[in-house]
């Protein structure tokens, strides 16, 4: 059996637009390039005389984020100037202060991979504008705030054909 690497494409990020209420309401976030996750650790010493000069340590903390890049998208079919709803809910609380910067978040891959996360984060906006060549950025970081929760994937209760998944 051959193994083939999965397409980091396939992860999909959607922003609950009801938060805070109790039924979230699912908008995909479109318009990504690149998205990354990363989880970082604090490890403390914990090497002692009865370690016959080797040393330990225990992490004591981990954190996480999520890095993304993409472009900034409408809808094309209005008349009138459209965001993409995700998009404009990241844009909004990426502007705010306090837990008004704070988004429910869930990521998941739609390629049949059981990988499904969710999560509370902070905002954080990158910049806008470029070169008269450019397209408009969509940069943000998302600092997670506590432990994310493993989920069932949402892609498997859509039926098939469906590309935005909670949407």
């Amino acid at each position: 059996m051959a193994l083939r690497s999965l397409l980091a494409k396939d992860w999909v990020l959607q922003v609950d637009t009801a938060y805070p209420s109790d039924a979230p309401d699912w908008a995909t976030v479109r318009g990504l390039t690149q998205m990354s996750e990363s989880l970082d650790s604090n490890d403390e010493d914990d090497a002692d005389f009865d370690g016959d000069g080797w040393g330990s340590t225990v992490i004591t903390q981990r954190t996480w984020s999520l890095e993304c890049e993409g472009r900034r998208k409408r809808d094309d079919s209005m008349s009138t100037f459209t965001p993409d709803p995700g998009q404009e809910f990241i844009r909004q609380a990426g502007r705010k202060l306090g837990f008004g910067a704070d988004v429910h978040i869930r990521w998941f891959r739609r390629d049949g991979a059981p990988d499904a996360y969710e999560g509370m984060a902070s905002v954080a906006l990158g910049g806008s504008g470029g070169a008269t060549t450019d397209l408009e950025p969509f940069n943000f970081t998302l600092n997670g705030q506590g432990a994310p929760e493993e989920i069932s994937n949402p892609a498997d209760d859509e039926p098939a054909g469906d590309e935005t998944p909670g949407s």
